[in-house]
């Protein structure tokens, strides 16, 4: 009697077969809802990108918006304030890095804005040492004339660099724009 050759398929490999492709198949279609819950949902996705109209600040103002549930401060600085933060030396800096998501550079205060618009700040106000959100109200901007974090002293200069205190990086600069003189778009 001949024996069956070894690298013929049975009828036992080829159940083996079917039977792990449909775990595979099964696995992935139960997975899947859980994975796909995970996507944000359109409210979410509606706060992508915010539009502010700055056309009511004044030079030295502040406001305060909310940008995927973080706190975003856009400051219309000064012309004192812009010279400060322009004479800041970076070998004065804890972070030389800008963080700003719109142009890579240094922390020089041309970094942290945009070109044409120097007087306009706009940064995520959440302290970068432990997530607090700074202070910037008059009397409360701390040493350097910026922001105050008053959960552990970190203090920020008006061009939002960390100047004193805990935290290790400047404040970060979302992407914006702005669309029109009067609007900005944030995200």
């Amino acid at each position: 009697m001949a024996e069956a050759s070894s690298t013929e398929p049975t009828r036992r490999d080829f159940l083996v077969l079917a039977t792990g492709a449909m775990g595979v198949v099964g696995t992935a279609g139960l997975a899947w809802p859980f994975i796909a819950q995970m996507n944000p949902d359109a409210a979410a996705l509606a706060l992508a990108a915010v539009e502010v109209n700055v056309s009511s600040l004044e030079q030295g103002q502040s406001l305060k918006v909310k940008w995927r549930g973080k706190s975003v401060f856009v400051r219309y600085r000064t012309e004192k304030e812009i010279e400060e933060a322009r004479a800041v030396s970076l070998e004065d800096l804890p972070d030389p890095d800008a963080r700003n998501a719109n142009i890579a550079g240094d922390a020089g205060d041309a970094n942290r804005s945009v070109p044409g618009r120097e007087a306009w700040i706009v940064m995520i106000g959440v302290c970068t040492h432990l997530g607090c959100v700074p202070i910037g109200d008059e009397g409360n901007r701390g040493d350097y004339g910026g922001w105050f974090c008053p959960c552990h002293g970190s203090h920020y200069d008006t061009a939002g660099r960390i100047r004193r205190g805990p935290a290790p990086e400047n404040l970060h600069i979302p992407p914006f724009e702005f669309i029109t003189e009067d609007l900005l778009k944030i995200g």
